[in-house]
């Protein structure tokens, strides 16, 4: 089964406290209308940070500072293996304009399971969810 390695943000609106994280609803492609946090395929000899600040760029016309690794999702879908690195980020300039999402929400801790989310992101909204009111933004969860 052919691997896909991504990079995705979970941008927060403070990486000290966070109360909030930006999510985006596909905007294309067999999952439309599915949340997911943005990003995209790490190139070959890209440093999944690097994959992440282009993808942003090109996806939200916005600028971001990666933070922590907060998660490695491993996931199975029909046709390929996904293997996707969560960081965290804060937008450094530019408004989150969407490019190629058909939607985006800022959520709460309590709003997390308001979107459908895409499956292999569930495992990383449980994580979330447990830390949110912690130190997720600090620190890297395994």
């Amino acid at each position: 089964m052919k691997t896909i390695r991504v990079a995705a943000a979970v941008i927060c609106d403070d990486m000290d406290n966070p109360s909030r994280i930006f999510a985006t609803a596909k905007g294309y492609g067999e999952f439309k209308g599915q949340w997911e946090f943005p990003g995209g395929k790490i190139e070959a000899g890209e440093a999944a940070e690097e994959a992440l600040v282009r993808e942003i760029r090109e996806e939200l016309d916005t600028e971001i500072e990666v933070g922590a690794l907060i998660h490695t999702i491993e996931y199975d879908y029909p046709a390929f293996h996904l293997s996707m690195d969560c960081f965290l980020a804060k937008v450094t300039a530019g408004s989150l304009t969407l490019k190629e999402a058909q939607a985006a929400r800022w959520l709460t801790g309590s709003e997390l399971y308001e979107v459908p989310w895409l499956p292999a992101d569930i495992s990383l909204i449980r994580i979330l969810e447990k830390r949110m009111a912690g130190d997720v933004c600090q620190s890297r969860v395994e």
